[in-house]
Parts: structure tokens; C-alpha cells; sequence
């Protein structure tokens, strides 16, 4: 090895130990990386950049915008509510969660599959009070089986696939990997289920201490006709709200206090929840509930341009000592008040009959350009909105499912590439207004896009100055005589030590003519071997590096790189052992 060689792994130990050590964000420590490598002359600028212009970077990016447009839509949370429904424990939820997630992988691309998922599951595990870092994970594993499945399930199996033609003459059918690839998914998955929750992180969840935040009360309506009449308040999900619970319904002038599970719903229903600012933004996702003020359907506000905003009432406002009714305050602030809040408390009675006093803090329906507007008038002594809280717009939301499944079926059909399919999907959010430009823009994960992209760097410095290539043939070379199953494991195991450090493809691209020459220097088939490149380059479990899913998952799991060792070395062994047992009985060494 030369000296670009050697600085090349001491680069890669030090990203790793960075990564494992410190509290570092991934995209600095990998965007460093990638500089240094640069400044030292291992890489050319062009070379170290090509991860920005990598397909699979701009898909993740396109899909971003297609997530959010379902998201905008409320159809995430029809989706969620359809697959994922309401469990009762951590396991439960995590089997809810896998199925779904390794059949669509097994057809569509892996990443899109985490994409799509992750808000979703997001907003699933804060109403069932899951940690989300006990779903994230298992959600990314579970992609990566389920890709293993077929042949378009995932990209490194395309670029194995296509060394094969251009090397030997011949290819896989698209269901051939399903030999080994459903077990793999059936017992990985039960593995996930069976002990993941038990070695997965108890970290980030969103449960909130209503005593120690300020108390709202927020009225809602039952809509009619809609898909809460007749279902009962648990099968409607509101009695597992992250910050609020439901004190009372008004059912046609008759007051119920004791709102029981299993009471259904009726057309009409006003239900009345306590707790914190964010239940009014968490009501709104429920598709079949509206605000019960009149006043918020009179406001001249697009949907998509509505936002909960808290005020505090300074010296100043005009309407101090007058009730909400009297103060015209919708005509004045093009805002309806929902909720009012005085010393932390909600303050009870009817809403339009609360006598408005300096220090009570509103709960507000506004405009994005509220904020700006009165953030500085003297009117008000605090002007806050509350993230992500614009309602979703329900009716688009046909609209934007249909165009989630023209896109997996033109991608997994073979009729366009996934890239070109979320072009034309993300196109279509935004002209057919599921989702406007500046919220698409916004909706981009940039600090995931970037250590993507800059790990590429890592791969192509290993590739370029032949650090990969001489460790993996000094590996090969101290095994000596070995026979065709050893020989076999020890690809497995190279290429798979390979793929958490680098990307995947570039596993698979390095390892493959080594694979070549081990089958050729034993006098056997060459395709077990191939296949075994397949598998254990999508096998990425140890660390966030190895593939793009896990990295996809990092920051919104809250992850450290201590967690997916814990989980992910006991996971890659069986899945190892799996494949390398059943790979010779499908793909025979004498062939």
C-alpha cells in the first residue's frame, strides 16, 4: 500500500472513532472527512464530490418531497391508521410495523420504503406512547430483508446482477433471490420482534408532563358524514393523544363527564380535551374532526397556509377587560382564538365569554405571516407558533396516494427507474397542490443528504488507492486451502465487513472479482459466490454507514452508533449464518 492508502484508513478509523465516541452530528465529522481527503491529494475535488451527484442521493432527496406530500395530505396517518392500526405493546407494533414495510421492499426501492414510513411512523409511535427509537431501527432492518427478496428490491442487487452479465453471460430472474432472501426477512424479522425490543434504545419519545406545561382546553366537532361516526372514542385514537385527553363530550346540549373507551361516536359530537398547546395540532391530523368555532371556517387563510400560534396579552392590547365575543379580535388579527391559558391553567367556561386579562396566553389559528407581522407589536409581549402544526388538507389526500402508487408501480414494473419515477411523483405533489414549493423545499433532510453523499468519498478513497482491494485479498491470502463452504463464508464475511464501512455497491463492486477468483481458483461454480456478494452487501446492520436506510433513521431515532452494534452484530451473524447455509443449496458449487 502507498502512502494515499494508508491515510485513506487512518481516515476511516477516524470517522468511525468519531462517530462512536463523540457527540459529533454525522455530517460534520463525514463532510471533514471528505475535505481532509481532498487537502491531502487522496481524492480529487471531482472524485471526493461524486456522492452530490449520485442518483441514489437525489432519489432520497425527491422522496423527501413525496413523504411530505403525503404527509400535508393526511394520507401518512391513513396509511399508518390501514397498516399499522392501534397495538397494545412494543412488539405488537414492531410486527405491524415489519410486514408492511419488507413486502413493499421486496418491489419497491428500500430507501423510499424508509422514506415514506418515517413520518409516519413518527406520529403512530407518539400516539401509541412508543419510543420512536425502539421503531426507527427495525424499520430500516426490515427494509433492508425485505430488499433482499427480489431482484429489483435493491440496487446492489442490480449492480451484482449486471456484473454478472457483462462477466459471465448470464442474470437472475426476479423472484430467484426469494430462496433465500424470504427466509431471511421471516427469520430476521422474528429475531427484531423477539429480542430487538429488549436491545433497542429507550430514547425519544414525546410524552409531556401536563402539570408542568401551560393547560389549554381545545373544542372539536365530530364531522359528519366522516369516518369517526359510529366507531367508538379508542377505535378513533383519542384515548392515546401524546398531549391532551378528552374531558368531555356535548351531545346535543346533553353533557357527558365520564367519557368512557368503548362510548361511540355520533354526528355532532363537541368533545372537549385538556392538556397541552400541541393537542390542538395533534387533533387537527385526525381526519373526521374540525374545530367547533365557527370562526375558524370564516377566516380568509388557505389551508396550507394555517398555523397554531401562542400570544401572550401585553399592557397595550385594546381589548383588555372586554370578553373574546366582544373583542372582535378575528376582524382585528385575521386570527380565531381557540383556547385561552391564565397562570398555566386553562381557564374554564365558555370560550367567547372569557374576559380577556394582560398576561393570559391565547391559543391562535393564524397565518405563517402572523408571526412576523406582530412578533414586535406592543399588542402582544410574545408571539410563538408551534412547529408543525398546519392542519392537513383531507380532500387531497386520494389524490396523493394515487400518485405513491402510479410511482411504485412505474418503478416496479420496470417502466421508469425509481429516480425518474419520484421526479414525476414529486412533480405531481406540487402541481397538483398537495404540497406548495416552499413546504417541498423545506421538507428537504439536508444534514441526511449530506453524510450520504459525503460517505461516498470514504468508498471512492478505498477504491482509488487500492486500501479496499489490499485488505481484502491479505485477508483471502492468510485463509490458505480451504474448502468451497469456507471459502464461501469468508467472502460472506469480507464483503459484509466491507459494506458497514463503505456503501454497499462499492462492497459489492470491490468484492465481486475476488469472489470471481476464489470460485476459479477452487475449480467451481462462480455463481454461489456471486450471490453471497448479493446478500452480505445488503446485509448493513453494525454501524449507520454501510447503507443509506441507516443513516435515514440516525438523526430522527436519536441513535448512537453504540446502538446499532448492539443490536446489529447479534442480527448480521444470524443472517450470515442463514444465508451461507442456504446460498450452496439453491446455487450447487458444481454447476
Amino acid at each position: 500500500m502507498d502512502w494515499s492508502a494508508l491515510i485513506t484508513l487512518v481516515m476511516l478509523g477516524s470517522v468511525l472513532a468519531a462517530l462512536v465516541f463523540t457527540r459529533l452530528s454525522a455530517d460534520l465529522v463525514l463532510m471533514s472527512a471528505l475535505a481532509l481527503l481532498v487537502l491531502s491529494g487522496v481524492l480529487l475535488p471531482g472524485q471526493a464530490l461524486e456522492g452530490f451527484a449520485n442518483p441514489g442521493v437525489i432519489t432520497i432527496a425527491t422522496l423527501y418531497v413525496v413523504a411530505a406530500g403525503l404527509k400535508e395530505t393526511g394520507a401518512v396517518q391513513w396509511i399508518a391508521r390501514r397498516l399499522l392500526g392501534h397495538p397494545q405493546s412494543i412488539r405488537g407494533a414492531q410486527l405491524r410495523m415489519l410486514v408492511p414495510t419488507g413486502m413493499l421492499s421486496a418491489f419497491m426501492n428500500n430507501t423510499a420504503v424508509v422514506a415514506m414510513f418515517i413520518p409516519a411512523i413518527q406520529d403512530w409511535a407518539q400516539r401509541l406512547r412508543i419510543p420512536v427509537s425502539k421503531l426507527l431501527l427495525p424499520l430500516s432492518y426490515a427494509a433492508i430483508l425485505g430488499g433482499t427478496c427480489t431482484l429489483i428490491g435493491t440496487s446492489t442487487n442490480l449492480v451484482v446482477d449486471g456484473l454478472l452479465q457483462t462477466t459471465l453471460g448470464t442474470h437472475l430472474g426476479l423472484f430467484d433471490l426469494a430462496w433465500v432472501g424470504v427466509p431471511l426477512l421471516v427469520i430476521g424479522g422474528a429475531f427484531l420482534v423477539l429480542v430487538g425490543p429488549r436491545l433497542l434504545p429507550d430514547r425519544g419519545g414525546l410524552s409531556e408532563d401536563l402539570e408542568a406545561v401551560r393547560e389549554y382546553g381545545v373544542e372539536v366537532e365530530v364531522v359528519s358524514p366522516g369516518p369517526l361516526v359510529g366507531k367508538t372514542i379508542a377505535e378513533a385514537g383519542l384515548r392515546s393523544l401524546t398531549y391532551g385527553y378528552l374531558a368531555e363530550i356535548d351531545r346535543q346540549g346533553r353533557l357527558i363527564a365520564a367519557a368512557e373507551p368503548n362510548r361511540t361516536l355520533q354526528a355532532g359530537d363537541k368533545l372537549y380535551f385538556v392538556g397541552a398547546p400541541e393537542c390542538a395540532s395533534e387533533l387537527r391530523r385526525i381526519q373526521g374532526l374540525r374545530p367547533a368555532s365557527g370562526s375558524v371556517h370564516k377566516l380568509d387563510i388557505a389551508n396550507h397556509q394555517r398555523v397554531l400560534v401562542e400570544v401572550v396579552l401585553g399592557p397595550e392590547f385594546a381589548a383588555l377587560g372586554q370578553n373574546i365575543r366582544d373583542s372582535r379580535f378575528r376582524s382585528r388579527f385575521n386570527a380565531v382564538v381557540l383556547s385561552v391559558s391564565r397562570s398555566g391553567r386553562r381557564v374554564p367556561g365558555k370560550l367567547g365569554d372569557i374576559v380577556l386579562k394582560m398576561g393570559d396566553t391565547l391559543l391562535l389559528e393564524a397565518s405563517h405571516e402572523f408571526v412576523e407581522q406582530y412578533r414586535f407589536r406592543r399588542d402582544f409581549l410574545l408571539v410563538s407558533a408551534l412547529n408543525d402544526s398546519t392542519p392537513p388538507d383531507f380532500s387531497k389526500a386520494p389524490k396523493a396516494l394515487a400518485i405513491l402508487l402510479a410511482m411504485v408501480i412505474a418503478s416496479a414494473s420496470g417502466l421508469l427507474s425509481i429516480l425518474e419515477a419520484a421526479f414525476l411523483a414529486a412533480g405531481a405533489m406540487i402541481a397538483t397542490r398537495c404540497i406548495t414549493a416552499s413546504r417541498a423545499r423545506r421538507s428537504v433532510d439536508l444534514p441526511v443528504l449530506v453524510v450520504i453523499a459525503a460517505s461516498f468519498a470514504l468508498g471512492n478513497a478505498m477504491d482509488q488507492t487500492g486500501a479496499a482491494r489490499a485488505v481484502a485479498e491479505g485477508l483471502m491470502s492468510v485463509s490458505g486451502d480451504v474448502s468451497p463452504w469456507m471459502a464461501l463464508a469468508l467472502v460472506y464475511v469480507v464483503t459484509a465487513v466491507f459494506t458497514e464501512v463503505i456503501t454497499n455497491n462499492a462492497a459489492a463492486v470491490l468484492m465481486f472479482p475476488i469472489a470471481l477468483a476464489v470460485s476459479d481458483h477452487l475449480g467451481v461454480s462462480p455463481l454461489p459466490y456471486a450471490v453471497a456478494v448479493m446478500f452480505a452487501a445488503s446485509a448493513s446492520f453494525i454501524t449507520p454507514l454501510g447503507y443509506q436506510t441507516n443513516l435515514m433513521v440516525y438523526g430522527p431515532g436519536r441513535y448512537r452508533f453504540s446502538d446499532y452494534l448492539r443490536i446489529g452484530v447479534p442480527l448480521s451473524v444470524l443472517v450470515g449464518g442463514v444465508s451461507i447455509g442456504l446460498i450452496p443449496l439453491f446455487w450447487p458449487f458444481v454447476g
